[in-house]
């Protein structure tokens, strides 16, 4: 593992054709739904990275049937109908919030005893909301280090026995998502284990999202709907997943930077089986790149980017809220564009693997970027960088979008490049090949 990563400045516009990994979200909403599911699913297309191997290792834990082919992209899991087979173990879940929180939710409503550790990292992510509700379920939360966060000992409210007496009133629940949708995710995910079905009322002004519409869009594939109505989710009783095979998308937050690297030098980015109908919430970020000067074209090979010339890029003002994992990018490449870029609606990536809108700010200066932040927002002015180090914060996120920033600017260091293993962990291996790099730093 590299310690520094020193970018490769280029100097023609790019003409790039990638392929990126599996979707992270989809991959763990795949692998949980397989291990609630009636029978054996084989997820094709799966990410390969440390959150996702984290999620894998949870499961083995906790003596799910595991068939893990790294090399075809394959997990076969063998699901036992919403039981748990161990009544007890001790999880890892690392640095990865969708196995935290997911996880946190079934063992919540199972009938068995377990504990939950985590990384440095995610022992300061919000969980507070989703152990109030397990708690207020029935559940009993034992915090092992600080209230209201990772590690935990979680006692399951024995809801995933199996009763055959439940009546159909669903079970009711109320929850505040203002700081993750990650919590209603997990708590839709896991509601075939209760037997009378699942009513989710939600509290905060945030209802709905990009990746809660991923998770029902799946749960509807694994054959179990949700029905929502602006402020009430519901599942119904005696819903239990079917599926043999499931194919994960690429994932689309990945192809973003490489369409952003298009836009910036004013070349072209074809990410290969990427389409207009993805699922995922981050392709609204083409529709960014798109009012800043660039086109999509959706070809049978893939969406192909195409930035203006000379990079020429026009500043705007947009709420990324609903696809924040892109906020990074846009801030990298907006010192580029002609006139200011407003990033609103992203209070809540504070809250993520690294405090981003902080982590936005302080790069952005180091670099001789004029940027001002502000609780829920960040305004980046056009600037002409300087090299110097970006500190990434342990933040695969923050690793790879100010990677961009050195495509136009001498100088540019990553600082542990190796935290992108979380999700792509060969990006760097990838912008190598892309840039002709041979050094490192």
């Amino acid at each position: 593992m590299i310690e520094k990563y020193l970018v490769k400045k280029i100097t023609e516009p790019v003409d790039w054709k990638v392929t990126v990994p599996g979707s992270k979200s989809m991959t763990n909403r795949a692998l949980l739904m397989a291990v609630l599911s009636a029978g054996t699913v084989r997820v094709e297309g799966v990410l390969f990275s440390d959150d996702s191997r984290h999620f894998l290792a949870c499961l083995v834990a906790l003596g799910f049937t595991v068939e893990i082919e790294e090399e075809k992209k394959c997990v076969t899991v063998t699901g036992c109908g919403g039981r748990i087979p161990r009544g007890e173990a001790v999880i890892d879940v690392g640095s990865a919030g969708t196995a935290a929180r997911f996880l946190a939710a079934m063992l919540g409503f199972s009938d068995g005893c377990y504990e939950i550790r985590c990384s440095a990292q995610m022992k300061r992510r919000p969980m507070a909301e989703l152990f109030d509700l397990l708690s207020g379920a029935g559940a009993k939360i034992t915090f092992l280090e600080e209230e209201g966060h990772l590690p935990v000992r979680i006692t399951g409210c024995r809801y995933a026995r199996a009763d055959k007496t439940a009546g159909e009133t669903p079970r009711e629940l109320s929850l505040d998502i203002t700081k993750s949708t990650q919590f209603l995710s997990a708590l839709l995910l896991i509601a075939p284990m209760v037997p009378e079905g699942m009513k989710i009322h939600i509290t905060s002004e945030k209802t709905d999202g990009s990746y809660i519409r991923i998770t029902r869009k799946m749960m509807q594939e694994f054959g179990v709907s949700v029905a929502f109505d602006g402020r009430d989710y519901e599942v119904p009783c005696r819903s239990s997943y079917r599926k043999e095979t499931y194919m994960v998308e690429p994932d689309m937050s990945a192809a973003c930077y490489f369409y952003a690297a298009a836009a910036m030098t004013g070349g072209r980015a074809l990410v290969r089986h990427v389409h207009m109908d993805n699922t995922q919430g981050d392709l609204r970020f083409l529709e960014v790149l798109e009012h800043m000067g660039c086109t999509a074209d959706d070809t049978p090979e893939g969406i192909l980017v195409t930035g203006p010339a000379d990079g020429a890029l026009r500043g705007i003002t947009v709420n990324m809220n609903d696809f924040s994992d892109q906020a990074l990018t846009l801030a990298a490449i907006a010192p580029f564009a002609d006139a200011p870029v407003r990033i609103e609606g992203i209070g809540h990536i504070r809250g993520q693997e690294c405090d981003r809108i902080h982590a936005i700010q302080t790069n952005l200066t180091a670099l001789g970027i004029r940027c001002e932040e502000e609780e829920t927002a960040a305004t980046i002015y056009p600037s002409s960088p300087h090299g110097g180090s970006v500190e990434t914060y342990d933040d695969h996120r923050v690793a790879m979008a100010f990677s961009l920033v050195g495509l136009r600017t001498d100088g540019i260091v990553i600082e542990n490049p190796a935290c992108c293993r979380k999700t792509f962990e060969d990006y760097f291996t990838v912008l190598s090949e892309l840039t002709g790099k041979k050094t490192e730093a």
